[in-house]
Order: C-alpha cells, then sequence, then structure tokens
C-alpha cells in the first residue's frame, strides 16, 4: 500500500472512548469505590466517577481544554481582483497555550506558513488577531502572541519520561470540526525518517487529522507532551492510526530560542552526517541498519578534537538509540553552546565512545572538510557522476531553495564546476548563488540565498 506523509491541519473536540478490556473491573473494586461525588477508587487503575457509575479521564484532560485554541491563517487572495484587498482564510489549525500570562500560544510552523494576518480562536468564543513571534521549519514550531485577559495555560510535561504504551489523548479542530478529543496511546518514541527535517517524533495512534496540526498531544494527567504535526496515510490523506508529534523536550526549547532571538541557534560539533540504510550497512560489513555515517569531520572541529572519523557510524547519542542522522540533529541541535554530549559509535565494527562539546553555529557560508564541502545546509562531495549533494539540513537556507539529497550539481551561477575546491570557491561569500542541478535525469535550477 502506497503511504504518504500528510500534515494535520485543524482542531475539534475529540470523543473519549475506551476499550473493552480497560472497562473489566471486579465487583470488590467497583463496591469499594467511595459514593461522594467524582470519588476517585485509589486503587483503581482507571478514575472512576462514583456519581455517574462511569470510568473517566475527564476531571483532569478539562483542565487543559480550555488553553486548546483554533489557529486561522490569512492571506492575500488569489486570481482576479475584485476590488477587496483584506486577507483571507488560507490555512486552519490548532494550537496551545503555555504562557497565559504573555499570551503565548504554540502551534506548528506549517499552519502559520506564508501568513499574513493571524487570529486566535478561544474555547470560550472569543477572538483575537495574534503576532507571529517566530517560527522553525527544521522542527515545525511557530510561536504566536495574542493579548487576552483571563486566558488558560496548559501544563508542559517532560516528553523524556514517555513509555511506550503510555495513554495519550490528542486536542485539536480536525476536519472543520469543534474542538475534538481522541485517545490513543503512544505506538513509537524517537520516530524519524518522515522527511528531511529536525526529527524525533513521538508515535500515537489517537485519531489525527486535517486541523489537528499545531495540536498538543497529552498524557492521562492532562499535561502537554507533544505538539501533534503529521499523519502517515495509505491514501486519501485520512487517518490511518499511525500520527507523529513533536515532543515538548524539542518544542519547549525552540520555543525559548524564538521568544529570545526570534529564530532558533543551534550547536554544532562538526561531524557532517548521513543516515544509515541496508547499502550501506552492506558496505561497511554491518549487521544493522539504523545509526548515523561520519561522512566527513570539519577541520579544528568538536568532532575532530574527539577523534571521530569519516565512516564512523554513530549508534547512540547520549542515552538515547539512534535511528538515522535525523536523531542526532536532534539532540545535537537542542543542546546549548558548552554541552558534552557522549556518543557511542561502530568503527571496523568494533564499538567505541567519543564526548563531543556542542559549538555555537558558524556564520561561515561554507566549511571544507577532507572530502565534503558544507554550504548553506548542504553536504556535497565527489561522486563518479560529479559533485553529488548526500545530505540537506532540515530548515537550512538550501532546505528551502528546493535543493535535495542525491542532485548533482553541474554549474554555478553558470559557471561549470567540477571539484570541491571549485565549488567551494564559487559559493563562498554573500549573495545568492544560482545552481544548475541534475535530478533523475532532469535539470533544475535552484537559487541559493
Amino acid at each position: 500500500m502506497r503511504r504518504t506523509i500528510f500534515r494535520a491541519g485543524g482542531v475539534s473536540v475529540l470523543a473519549l472512548a475506551f476499550a473493552a478490556p480497560l472497562l473489566i473491573v471486579t465487583p470488590a473494586v467497583a463496591q469499594s469505590v467511595d459514593p461522594a461525588p467524582a470519588a476517585q477508587t485509589p486503587t483503581s487503575p482507571i478514575p472512576y466517577d462514583a456519581e455517574r457509575g462511569v470510568f473517566t479521564f475527564a476531571t483532569d484532560l478539562e483542565r487543559a481544554l480550555p488553553a486548546v485554541v483554533q489557529v486561522t491563517t490569512l492571506g492575500q487572495s488569489r486570481g482576479p481582483s475584485s476590488g477587496d484587498n483584506e486577507p483571507r482564510p488560507t490555512a486552519s489549525g490548532s494550537g496551545a497555550v503555555i504562557d497565559a500570562a504573555q499570551g503565548i500560544v504554540v502551534t506548528n510552523n506549517h499552519v502559520v506558513d506564508g501568513g499574513q494576518k493571524f487570529t486566535v480562536d478561544l474555547t470560550d468564543g472569543r477572538i483575537f488577531d495574534a503576532v507571529l513571534i517566530g517560527a522553525d521549519k527544521a522542527t515545525d514550531i511557530a510561536v504566536l502572541q495574542i493579548t487576552a485577559p483571563g486566558l488558560s495555560q496548559i501544563e508542559v510535561a517532560s516528553s523524556d519520561r514517555l513509555r511506550t504504551g503510555d495513554l495519550a489523548f490528542a486536542v485539536g479542530y480536525p476536519l472543520g470540526l469543534d474542538q475534538t478529543l481522541t485517545m490513543g496511546v503512544i505506538s513509537g518514541l524517537g520516530r524519524s525518517g518522515m522527511g528531511d527535517r529536525i526529527e524525533d517524533y513521538i508515535q500515537t495512534d489517537a485519531a489525527v487529522n486535517s486541523g489537528n496540526s499545531g495540536g498538543p498531544l497529552l498524557d492521562s494527567r492532562g499535561r502537554l507532551i507533544g505538539i501533534n504535526t503529521s499523519i502517515l496515510s495509505g491514501g486519501g490523506g485520512g487517518n490511518d492510526g499511525i500520527a507523529f508529534a513533536v515532543p515538548s523536550r524539542i518544542m519547549m526549547y525552540v520555543v525559548e530560542q524564538l521568544r529570545a532571538h526570534g529564530e532558533v541557534r543551534r550547536g554544532v560539533t562538526g561531524a557532517i552526517l548521513g543516515s544509515l540504510n541496508a547499502e550501506r550497512s552492506r558496505e561497511f560489513g554491518l549487521g544493522i541498519v539504523r545509526g548515523a555515517v561520519v561522512e566527513d569531520v570539519a577541520p579544528g572541529s568538536s568532532a575532530e578534537r574527539a577523534g571521530l572519523r569519516r565512516g564512523d557510524v554513530i549508534t547512540r547519542v547520549g542515552n538515547r538509540p539512534v535511528s538515522n542522522a535525523g536523531t542526532v540533529q536532534a539532540a545535537i541541535g537542542i543542546a546549548e553552546p558548552g554541552t558534552q554530549v557522549e556518543v557511542v559509535y561502530l568503527r571496523d565494527g568494533h564499538e567505541a565512545r567519543a564526548t563531543l562539546t556542542v559549538e555555537a553555529n558558524s556564520e561561515r557560508q561554507v566549511t571544507v572538510g577532507a572530502e565534503v564541502v558544507i554550504s548553506r545546509g548542504a553536504s556535497i562531495r565527489e561522486s563518479a557522476d560529479g559533485l553529488q549533494v548526500f545530505a540537506v539540513e532540515g530548515g537550512s537556507p538550501a532546505a528551502a531553495a528546493g535543493l535535495q539529497a542525491g542532485d548533482i550539481v553541474r554549474s554555478v551561477n553558470g559557471r561549470s564546476v567540477s571539484t570541491l575546491s571549485a565549488f567551494a570557491r564559487a559559493l563562498d561569500g554573500q549573495g545568492e548563488r544560482r545552481l544548475s542541478v541534475e535530478r533523475s535525469g532532469d535539470t533544475e535550477r535552484v537559487i541559493l540565498p
């Protein structure tokens, strides 16, 4: 079956349902319930409302729901002008108020992308204009601010303590509906490989559809553990029981950076990474297909000082297993300069460890390694076909320009380039660079800022 990644774009009030096995309790448990209104049995694994005689998570979840909002993006209408130049709705999604005092709303970048004006609808019927504080394409997080009295604030919990099998609730405004709540479980952690982004997703089977984008994923206590961002669908864009959320650990770092600087300032180590796959695994003689391959190391960098070399395969970063290059980017990219990160790697089939010191991202346009050149977030090396792009960092200028892994660079500003040194000279300095690249047999034009 053909699988497609869709961004979940709307918000609604989700129906709460429980699987039959969860409702099975012994008569002894049922009889031991305190008859006081809304009492919960201390020994019962599921909250119980004795007054109504039902199992429910409503008490904790209802505290979070007023902080879940609908976000509408307005842009300039297209087509023949009718004299009405007012921005019109172009996208709709969800969001969560995480700082009531300052009116801070977190949502997805793809919900607000390209917008001129933004509005936020509250559950009490009020609507407010919002200001875009900043957005980060690499993590698909955006921050809006509204000025509104009497806001509710959602509690944020650490995503680092999540376990597969935990209950999870998605809240948003899907498919044109009002606020909706759905329930499922966390079906996977540390998911990546869904696109060219910084990825470390929470996977859930809670129903997420178009309009849920930017809405919170909650734990059973009503605390935010992630921001719903995309779904995996077998066709048609509907919910197939697999959705992905940006974990709160990454979300909070990005929000703090956007509030402080209007952009995300990411740390680097100088290791130029690609993802391990079956073909590369056979090339290295490994029995694994998950990891990040060190393609090159920038001279004088932390990675070089730590002893990493081309061909090393990173399998763990900190205490987290590495699925691909995105896992390492997610860990390094949200670490403050000076942070030390331990990595476990394989070299010639033997396991070793190294400690990397995260450094501030260099403002240099071009970084030249022994066998790789990095510019504007694109990593290029020589191949039998020419200068090949083998990695593009999510959210980078190269990614925004449309450069893709696998592209073969033929010329820069109309001048042919066939060596890394010539390519580095052509891209060094300020100003746009017009690249001619070969992609799947066709010639494409890419303008790098």
